[in-house]
């Protein structure tokens, strides 16, 4: 579905600012670039910072509806519940920005361009801020990035409802301790291959308003500062329209820490002159200096100014109030009842179940007499939002969630079991010093349910507050501190164990896979996450989620953090068998696919669908995730590539005929340089819950049907 906008009215904005930036200086105009832009008074503009973050819901600005992070929501595979969630994000975003502009309030954070989606790709489960983004694979990525790019702007003809940001351009996925110096070198096939498809799909397909450039350099070139990316491929090549932002203070980086330019003018011009418009910090101040000296153009000013204030007059905030549909949305919608309602359905969807052995799970809690809850994450706050989160008015985590699930009709018993990572709670304690905790409740348990993980405090950004790894990045995939002996423990209990992870990327939990007999991935869930879950592990709710990314078995197999060529690296290109494989998730009810077809055996322009019958041959209702991968039978080509996704929801019993079309581009690949074509030879063609390799099969049970077409 592509967005909807008259470009005639595009244009008229187009024109009125031009003859707003007309009638300032090069002061002034120079003023706008900075993301804290002042006001004109004497051009009757009001100040405006361009800040704003919306990654899960509107965030850092007071209450918001705190949904699941970006990739427990990639989990759900669902485009549409992901528009769904990023519509109610900018409502509540308009919501509170017009509260906020009654009362004179044009902080930062407190406006409508929102620096959301992050469509970088998840290469290396080591990555912090991994847990922004959609996961490893460029098509799911851009569905996905695409669909929340149009949930934030709107499908009004006339004005964005706020304005969306594909983040960071381009070729950005750690490390975080060197992001200000590192040089990403990758070849053309893998640019185009793996980095930039979700970028070109948010331009082209979701005509997303703003693109970011990255703080590293790419091949050379320092992102927010690259001829090739902002100015040939950004502009020339995807033809974009709307402007182009710096990562925070990533031009300052240009000398102090590329050491590309020599000073803060060389850089401020650099930046200018190849595309970027809008300055997150205040290196842009130069720019006056820039063109008295002839290093810049004022032309060149002026049309990065028109970019913005373009922006500003299509999100209608130049126009008389009431012009806009989005005016009239009330303060009161902000963390509703009907929000908290969303935010619980998408927090349900987006669960995991990677092993559920002899089917214990969902619990029967008329068979329970006692609980046992155990584990760092089990009544954690953070590990429910992730980073660049809002305030929500009520956290339940899982321990609250399960309380609050059973009542008074089972005895829930609780134990931190240890500290999320460090040796001991207590700090005059002896090391693992609630272990005699966990084997007490153990014992007094009937059902043992401990809960692992991370949180934000262990995986994110370069340079947040609190974060133990100082880089943001994971030094491995290990469960953290003690967390292995505790889980160690509840299983020599003796008592069934049902592992609960909450992180925001990849864990390596062989062991866990080996012993406990039913393990979730939570993921970051939001603040209705602990509910959510409980009802999952109960049965209220039937999983449905899929992993977004890899789960591998070993840090040691992963290739070199620094190494940006994608060979060895997510399920595209492994060669390792995976211990938790892209795309696997398990339900509490079956599926079986049959007659499973392709439309014709030989390819033309118009692609070929593909047909299957999904019944549901289990006891409870259940939705599949339909998943369909190409791949090329010839040396040298990725693994089977994900090219489509339905969902479905089936009765028990109930049949549908599940029709997927994939495009001619679906079996294209590029080529060393970075040219697209669709080579003559066979491809093969998978329908079904899973990828078609033999550890999903392994997993699953079940045998996916691989069909052949030809292109000649």
């Amino acid at each position: 579905m592509e967005l909807i906008r008259d470009e005639a009215k595009i244009d008229e904005f187009r024109k009125r600012a031009r003859k707003l930036v007309a009638e300032m200086t090069l002061e002034e105009k120079v003023f706008q670039t900075l993301n804290g832009a002042p006001a004109i008074e004497r051009l009757e503009i009001p100040a405006y910072n361009w800040w704003n973050e919306a990654l899960h819901g509107v965030a850092r600005a007071g209450v918001a509806t705190v949904f699941p992070q970006a990739i427990s929501m990639a989990a759900t595979f669902d485009e549409d519940h992901l528009e769904k969630v990023a519509d109610a994000i900018s409502t509540e975003g308009r919501a509170k920005f017009n509260m906020q502009q009654k009362y004179g309030d044009t902080d930062i954070y407190k406006g409508l361009t929102f620096w959301s989606p992050n469509v970088n790709i998840f290469r290396d489960p080591r990555w912090g801020r991994g847990h922004e983004t959609f996961g490893e694979d460029p098509y799911l990525t851009s569905r996905l990035g695409v669909r929340f790019t149009q949930g934030l702007q709107g499908h009004d003809e006339n004005y964005m409802k706020s304005a969306a940001c594909a983040k960071h351009f381009a070729v950005h996925s750690g490390p975080e301790d060197i992001r200000h110096s590192f040089n990403a070198v990758v070849s053309k096939q893998d640019l185009y291959e793996t980095y930039l498809p979700a970028f070109k799909a948010c331009v082209q397909e979701g005509k997303v308003e703003a693109v970011m450039g990255a703080y590293n350099r790419t091949n050379g070139a320092p992102c927010c500062g690259s001829k090739e990316l902002l100015t040939d491929i950004l502009r020339s090549e995807w033809n974009f329209q709307g402007h182009v932002v710096s990562d925070c203070w990533a031009i300052k980086d240009f000398h102090q820490g590329h050491g590309v330019t020599s000073g803060p003018v060389e850089s401020a011009a650099m930046a200018m002159n190849n595309g970027c418009d809008l300055n997150c910090g205040n290196l842009f101040i130069y720019l006056v200096d820039a063109v008295n000296k002839g290093m810049v153009q004022e032309e060149r000013i002026d049309e990065a100014v028109v970019n913005l204030f373009t922006a500003r007059m299509k999100l209608g905030v130049f126009d008389d109030r009431g012009k806009n549909p989005f005016d009239e949305i009330p303060y009161s919608v902000v963390d509703s009842k009907e929000m908290q309602q969303l935010n619980l359905e998408t927090a349900a969807k987006c669960v995991v179940l990677l092993k559920n052995e002899k089917n214990l799970l969902p619990l029967d809690k008329s068979k329970i007499n006692t609980i046992g809850v155990i584990g760092p994450n089990a009544n954690n706050r953070r590990a429910l939002v992730g980073n660049y989160e809002g305030t929500a008015s009520r956290y339940y985590t899982v321990l609250e969630g399960i309380q609050d699930y059973v009542g008074e009709e089972v005895r829930v018993m609780y134990s931190e079991g240890c500290h999320l990572y460090k040796d001991k709670i207590s700090g005059l304690g002896i090391n693992n010093d609630r272990i005699s905790e966990v084997k007490g409740v153990c014992d007094a348990s009937d059902i043992v349910i401990v809960c692992l993980g991370l949180d934000a405090g262990l995986e994110g950004e370069e340079g947040d507050e609190g974060n133990q790894y100082a880089s943001g990045d994971k030094p491995n995939l290990d469960l953290p501190g003690m967390q292995q002996e505790v889980l160690q423990t509840a299983y020599a209990s003796g008592k069934p164990v049902v592992l609960v992870l909450l992180s925001g990327s990849a864990l390596a939990v062989g062991w866990a896979d080996e012993h406990i007999p039913a393990i979730l991935q939570g993921w970051y869930p939001g603040a209705q996450g602990g509910k959510a879950i409980a009802q999952i592990l109960f049965g209220d709710r039937n999983p449905e989620g899929k992993l977004p990314i890899t789960f591998y078995r070993t840090t040691e197999e992963l290739p070199d953090f620094l190494d940006y060529a994608m060979k060895g690296r997510t399920y595209r290109y492994m060669v390792n068998e995976a211990l938790y494989p892209f795309g696997f998730g398990l339900s509490y009810t079956e599926f079986t696919y049959s007659n499973e077809r392709v439309s014709k055996s030989v390819l033309d322009r118009h692609g070929v669908s593909v047909k299957a019958t999904v019944t549901n041959t289990g006891s409870r209702e259940g939705t599949e995730t339909v998943e369909v991968y190409v791949k090329a039978l010839r040396e040298g080509t990725p693994c089977a590539q994900l090219k489509g996704v339905r969902k479905i929801t089936l009765q028990p019993g109930e049949s549908k005929e599940i029709t997927v079309s994939l495009p001619i581009g679906a079996f294209a690949l590029y080529d060393e340089n970075g040219v697209s074509g669709v080579e003559k030879g066979e491809y093969l063609v998978s329908i079904g819950g899973t990828q078609p390799e033999k550890r999903s099969e392994a997993l699953t049970g079940k045998k996916i049907a691989v069909l052949k077409v030809k292109a000649e």
